[in-house]
């Protein structure tokens, strides 16, 4: 096994990414990083590194038999047959499996913490590809990650997307237009084959130019989280390894990765910190700057975390009613809310705080129950700045009935009746 491949698996291992029996599906673009990554899952899946995934000991004498049943032949041909959504390609492999292919592991001992698992149910993986509609070469890059998944028997699904037209009608830039049509679609092909993470090729490089992109913007302490290796159902699993192993990894495997000509068009601001500015801090200031911003937002997510969680627990003592959206279900009182997480899916129409409770807290803690809030609402929390944050911690402290902010088209703040509520538009 080669050295970064160890290093992807103790990262896996490191943030608990991959558990037995997960279902992956791996964004590929056919550039290096993406193509490394799932070459990297093909080899876990052939050599069984994933039984390595779980490192606690075994009970003494454990033996396991794997579904002994002879499976039906040409088993992987029945899959689902569905028509699929306009331009979005499915290539599924119905290669018959091996007769009898139900497996009898070996019911001897294992040696005390061998760290590994009998029964390692091997995860699942398919690939996800975006064709942006951008540049010439991208069908020949749609074609190459289609032939190498082929090849490699991986279930591929790419879809067609006119980035600029979606850019232009959404009065957006076309780099957020096609983060955004990346990931709806990542959504998809999750739904689609039944799924429970998506796995971005994201590096280590990738996240120091995220942590100097969001000190430009001024964008908090929160942004010098950078990328998190694992948010919800995403993972990262290169998260620590540099793009420079990257593309060694991917010589020294003949993956021949396509190259987006586009990195090097200094138009982009990430392109201008990756190709301007980290290249000169490197030689004039801090040769390991990569690393050393890799700690810095390692750092900062720990303190962040645990500040999260103190605003978690202030939430819910000030927390009076929530209201679902109808697709939710009705009403959801202070009872019932007080052991929800801040992750349940769920979302919500209104949610009213004590104003007496929220006005006696800190102006930090103010500001984050503020962002909080309309998170869990919205999911995010775009368009709302901090000057709309300080308007409405202003609007809460003067106490004054029957007022209200709009941020944006999107949300209503109101106080009423010593109580905040904060109302979605949408």
């Amino acid at each position: 096994m080669k050295d970064l491949e160890c290093k992807i698996i103790n990262t896996i291992k490191k943030y608990n990414m991959i558990e037995k029996g997960d279902r992956i599906v791996l964004a590929v673009s056919g550039g290096p990083d993406s193509m490394c990554m799932l070459n990297a899952f093909i080899k876990m899946q052939k050599e069984n590194l994933s039984c390595h995934l779980n490192p606690e000991p075994m009970a003494e004498n454990l033996s396991c038999h794997l579904n002994p049943e002879p499976m039906a032949e040409n088993l992987s041909c029945h899959l689902n047959p569905e028509p699929m959504a306009e331009n979005l390609s499915c290539h599924l492999n119905p290669e018959p499996m091996a007769e009898n292919s139900g497996c009898h592991l070996n019911p001897e001992p294992m040696a005390e913490n061998s760290g590994c698992h009998l029964n390692p149910e091997l995860m699942a993986i398919s690939v996800a590809h975006v064709n942006h509609m951008i540049r010439d070469e991208a069908s020949e890059d749609e074609l190459f990650v289609k032939d190498f998944c082929e090849k490699n028997n991986v279930d591929f699904y790419s879809k067609s997307i006119d980035v600029r037209k979606l850019a232009n009608n959404n009065k957006i830039g076309t780099e957020e237009a096609g983060r955004i049509a990346r990931y709806d679609f990542f959504e998809e092909v999750l739904q689609i084959t039944n799924s429970n993470k998506i796995a971005i090729a994201h590096n280590k490089n990738d996240n120091a130019e995220t942590v100097i992109m969001n000190l430009l913007r001024g964008s908090g302490v929160t942004g010098l989280k950078g990328i998190e290796p694992k948010r919800k159902n995403y993972i990262r699993p290169l998260i620590e390894c540099e793009r420079e192993e990257i593309e060694q990894y991917c010589k020294e495997e003949n993956l021949n990765p396509r190259i987006d000509k586009t990195n090097s068009d200094n138009i982009y601001t990430r392109n201008k910190i990756r190709n301007i500015v980290i290249p000169y801090i490197k030689k004039e200031f801090n040769p390991n700057i990569i690393n050393t911003l890799g700690r810095l937002s390692k750092i900062v997510s720990e303190e962040e975390e645990y500040i999260e969680k103190q605003v978690e627990n202030i939430f819910y003592d000030i927390l009076i009613e929530e209201v679902c959206n109808e697709n939710n279900g009705g009403n959801s009182g202070e009872n019932s809310n007080k052991h929800s997480s801040k992750e349940d899916n769920k979302k919500y129409k209104e949610i009213v705080l004590d104003l007496k409770l929220f006005n006696e807290q800190e102006k930090v803690i103010k500001s984050r129950l503020v962002l909080y809030t309309i998170i869990r609402i919205f999911g995010n929390a775009q368009g709302i700045e901090k000057i709309h944050i300080e308007d409405i911690i202003k609007l809460c402290s003067n106490n004054i009935g029957n007022k209200y902010l709009t941020p944006n088209k999107k949300i209503k703040i109101l106080v009423k009746n010593h109580k905040i509520y904060f109302i979605s538009q949408v």
